[in-house]
């Protein structure tokens, strides 16, 4: 019989394995596919028919953001093409054209000092005596001497015209014409002079001799000089021309079609330049659209992943019912819609995605779920938020929603610390508002934009409301997952432990015996859930309500025995055990008629598992050596959570240290840990998640409340008096 009742037990564990994972997997992928659909226009784009210089229908954008090529091309040859030629200026052919005109005023100035001096030699050797006077040289002569003694360049360049008119010239204005050219041709030889230009050269030279106040006869000799001065001295340096046409090439800047930009407007007409955009970004090419739809398909898999995972983890430590997956799966959508349907108005002016109420997921999984299943969701509906908030602009996030929502999450989760009290979420939703105004101010002064203030008081308003209608759906949503799902929170279980609900009034009334017994199991068992980081408010209240079904047939149990007769000894031990264990399942049948959570009916079935009515099953069995055993067990099932294990240990504590006459700190801890051994060695804990370590735990802390609870009872020795 019990390796049947064990086979059974393993089938029924592994139906209930695989029904955990086929809801598992149906929950991620229909999440999965939830997020794909709704996002997927923020990557898709819509691709044209178009035919070169037709009509534009509709303004088109730019659906990413792509370097034109081409144009970067184009733009780099036009300003390479636009660098200037670099030339070598030689110094020293401008030097020897210079020294060329000075040595030329230096020569005329040296004949004329030598001819002064052999004039006065020749009056100190003629002075008293009537030999006549050597002649002055005659122009020619001069001319003639002078080509002695310039230099060849000089002598083959200039005619003697040139330098009689020179010689001619007095010597003051000579000095002012060779000082007005040395000058003029510093500056035009320093510029550099190309072969191309040499004309425009010697045209400036000319223009500045011409408007200079010299003599007229002196102007035309020294613009000779000029045209004879005047040669190329600047040559094309290969070199450096390459080097500056490189470095202009390095310095332009790409041509980038931005995401967004408009590339044709409407009724414009659609020119060879504007077709090659449009193609370039892939808006002609439908086949592109495959690449996105492929990211965002990889996005989807790692989020239903961790999704997947998550319930996973519910499921192992027993708190993924069926009211608590749906309310995972429509706290998603609920969430995700709401995103969508404020990314479909404009955002570009008022980010006006600070108003979406993003909380509301975060306060809610908390509530129903736990955190960590809260944070991971608050972390994930915020990566599909910057895909969702990118302007449809495929490739692109709104990294600003990201970190927005993600840490208005993360408000709302560290701020409602006391889950037990509805006013707790309005106290984190202040906490919800600063961080909210810190995000917004954050953006803003990362921004190199001007804001206004009026746009800064807008987005801040945005933050508020954020907030507030957060508060206001979390609170509105919580009663109908509690009703319509069954999904228990902590506020619903502070509902049902008020003693005026109508069984505990019923409890009390009619059992007060068992009342008074429900409520010390519920102060040891919540004492003792803590303990090991089980729900003790769950524990407590199903503590309240555990032997509700006692109610059916008060008489039969013995703390509600008022009198002495117990009418178990008037009837056979086998109808007194059938009457016994019914209770847990009279329990049940009236917590299902009044719609108490299922949890609760859990922990009233649950609280006596399979154990043994020993008391009259010995009786029976000082009758009938052949009893079956079986008659005397309860049917189960065997307590499935921690807080069912506990209740069961603690429920049958108290009633045997309330039997005790002197309840002393070593009876106490006898009989604790008499009752956990026996459960364990009956196999009652063999389907609960408790471990070993905990159990010692549950030891410590029931035996510690308990000497709290009998202290005043416990008698200690006196002293004989001397």
């Amino acid at each position: 019989m019990k390796k049947k009742v064990r086979r059974n037990n393993k089938l029924e564990e592994f139906i209930k394995k695989k029904k955990y994972v086929i809801s598992i997997s149906l929950s991620a992928v229909l999440l999965g596919v939830f997020f794909f659909f709704i996002t997927l226009n923020n990557v898709h784009t819509d691709t044209y028919d178009m035919e070169r210089f037709s009509m534009a229908n509709e303004t088109i954008r730019s659906p990413v953001t792509i370097e034109n090529e081409q144009e970067t091309e184009k733009k780099v040859r036009e300003t390479v093409q636009a660098v200037p030629d670099r030339y070598n200026i030689s110094t020293e052919i401008s030097e020897e054209r210079i020294n060329y005109v000075e040595e030329v005023f230096d020569a005329i100035a040296t004949l004329e000092t030598e001819e002064i001096s052999e004039s006065n030699e020749d009056e100190k050797t003629n002075e008293g005596s009537n030999t006549d006077k050597i002649a002055p040289l005659s122009n020619q002569e001069k001319v003639n001497r002078l080509t002695q003694i310039l230099s060849e360049p000089i002598i083959k360049s200039l005619d003697n015209e040139t330098l009689i008119q020179l010689i001619m010239t007095p010597k003051n204005e000579r000095e002012a014409g060779k000082g007005l050219i040395v000058e003029n041709l510093e500056i035009v030889l320093n510029n550099g002079v190309r072969t191309e230009n040499i004309q425009s050269a010697i045209s400036e030279i000319e223009q500045s001799i011409k408007y200079a106040s010299l003599n007229e006869d002196l102007k035309e000799p020294l613009m000779e000089l000029g045209k004879f001065a005047i040669v190329e001295n600047s040559f094309f340096d290969v070199e450096k021309t390459q080097e500056a046409r490189k470095e202009a090439a390095s310095n332009v800047d790409p041509v980038v079609i931005r995401a967004g930009e408009v590339i044709v407007q409407e009724g414009q007409t659609i020119t060879n330049e504007i077709y090659e955009e449009l193609n370039l970004v892939g808006l002609l090419d439908g086949q592109r659209n495959f690449f996105p739809a492929i990211g965002l398909s990889l996005l989807i898999i790692l989020i239903s992943s961790t999704i997947g995972y998550e319930l996973y983890l519910l499921a192992r430590e027993n708190m993924l019912e069926k009211g608590k997956l749906i309310s995972i799966i429509g706290i998603s959508i609920l969430v995700i819609t709401l995103l969508k349907l404020v990314s479909l108005f404009p955002i570009s002016e008022n980010q006006i995605f600070y108003i979406v109420p993003i909380a509301t997921g975060a306060f809610l999984l908390k509530l129903l779920i736990n955190e960590r299943v809260a944070i991971i969701f608050a972390a994930l509906f915020s990566i599909l938020s910057g895909i969702i908030f990118n302007g449809e602009i495929p490739g692109s996030l709104n990294v600003e929603a990201t970190i927005y929502f993600f840490f208005s999450q993360l408000a709302a989760i560290t701020f409602l610390t006391n889950v037990k009290d509805r006013t707790s979420i309005l106290k984190s939703g202040i906490g919800v508002i600063i961080v909210n105004l810190i995000t917004i101010l954050l953006f803003v002064f990362l921004s190199f934009e001007k804001y206004d203030l009026i746009d800064l008081l807008i987005q801040s308003i945005f933050g508020i409301v954020s907030a507030f209608l957060s508060i206001v759906l979390t609170i509105g949503l919580i009663p109908f997952f509690e009703s319509v799902l069954g999904v228990l929170t902590d506020m619903k279980l502070l509902q049902l432990s008020n003693p005026n609900q109508p069984l505990l009034k019923k409890l009390l009334t009619e059992t007060p015996g068992t009342y008074h017994h429900s409520v010390m199991v519920a102060n040891i068992s919540e004492t003792a859930c803590e303990a090991v980081g089980a729900n003790g408010l769950l524990a407590r209240v199903g503590a309240y309500y555990h032997d509700i079904g006692k109610t059916v047939r008060p008489q039969y149990f013995i703390e509600n025995q008022m009198s002495n007769r117990n009418p178990h000894d008037f009837i056979d031990p086998q109808e007194s055990a059938k009457i016994i264990i019914s209770h847990p399942y009279d329990g049940a049948k009236q917590l299902r008629k009044y719609k108490l959570p299922k949890e609760i009916i859990d922990i009233a079935e649950q609280h006596h598992g399979t154990s043994l009515l020993k008391f009259f099953y010995y009786k029976e069995k000082e009758k009938n050596g052949k009893v079956d055993e079986t008659i005397f067990r309860y049917p189960g099932p065997k307590p499935q959570t921690k807080e069912a294990g506990i209740i069961c240990i603690c429920d049958s504590v108290e009633a045997a240290v309330r039997s005790l006459n002197e309840p002393t700190e070593d009876k106490i801890e006898e009989i604790v840990a008499s009752i956990i051994n026996d459960r364990m060695t009956d196999g009652q804990l063999d389907e609960s998640p408790l471990t070993l370590k905990e159990l010692k735990i549950i030891n410590r802390t029931i035996c510690g409340t308990l000497k709290g609870i009998f202290h005043s009872r416990i008698q200690y020795p006196m002293k004989e008096a001397k």
